[in-house]
């Protein structure tokens, strides 16, 4: 576990590392640079390379069954974000890993864990067949209206919590359709070649999700580095959360 730079969330756990780029909004991939620096640094985690064709140095898909004892050392309750390293759902994580780690989510109820994920197709595939406890939070990444199909799939999986990402934001999502959504989080890209996002694809986003009662979180603007544009969206932050009872 790693205390987090990530405004939404308290730390981070990556019981896998490595993913590959899937759509246009991993063609900056954080994580990726990230993984070749600590493959340089001889990080244990990070030595398998991926396809130099979707993936990098540090990068290839690995599991981590070490990692599952480690939330049950944890005494202070946290929000904890599954892989940021990686993506659950990756075709080369065992359906039988992912069982595991949602029974460690599971046996730990004092935190809560924010599953985020672009392979919508595995998730509702799989999301029948597995056991989904109530504190694990289950969402999509949508950077544009092409990708509206995940939040399809996502309203399909039985989780108690089901959340979007609009980041980074490439293009406007239209009039977004809502319905059995518990939360938003919008933003733009950051880092060496950041695209720009224009304030209408925020704003309308911010307006349909006070329209619809559903809890908006703004991350970022963007730019060359995470900080570089702020947070303030029309003189102010935007950090709702979902309201949850875990009780029953």
């Amino acid at each position: 576990m790693a205390e987090s730079a990530i405004e939404w969330t308290d730390a981070t756990w990556n019981p896998t590392t490595g993913c590959d780029r899937v759509s246009p909004g991993c063609d900056n991939c954080y994580a990726l640079t990230m993984a070749g620096r600590l493959k340089l640094m001889g990080q244990s985690k990070y030595q398998a390379d991926g396809d130099p064709r979707t993936s990098g140095p540090g990068f290839g898909l690995t599991c981590h069954p070490e990692t599952l004892a480690l939330p049950a050392t944890w005494a202070k309750p946290r929000m904890v974000f599954v892989n940021s390293m990686s993506d659950l759902f990756h075709e080369e994580v065992p359906v039988g890993f992912i069982r595991e780690v949602l029974e460690v989510m599971r046996d730990t109820p004092d935190h809560t864990y924010q599953v985020l994920t672009k392979r919508s197709r595995r998730l509702v595939e799989l999301g029948s067949a597995l056991e989904w406890p109530p504190n694990v939070w289950v969402g999509v990444s949508v950077e544009s209206a092409r990708y509206l199909f995940r939040l399809r799939h996502l309203r399909d999986v039985d989780a108690h919590i089901r959340f979007v990402s609009a980041e980074p934001l490439l293009g406007p999502l239209g009039a977004l359709d809502l319905n059995d959504i518990d939360w938003l989080i919008a933003g733009g890209e950051s880092g060496f070649g950041a695209r720009p996002m224009s304030p209408e694809w925020v704003t309308d986003l911010r307006d349909l999700c006070v329209e619809a009662g559903v809890p908006f979180f703004f991350k970022q603007w963007g730019g060359r580095s995470p900080k570089a544009g702020g947070r303030h969206l029309e003189g102010r932050t935007w950090d709702e959360y979902p309201v949850v009872s875990l009780a029953g």
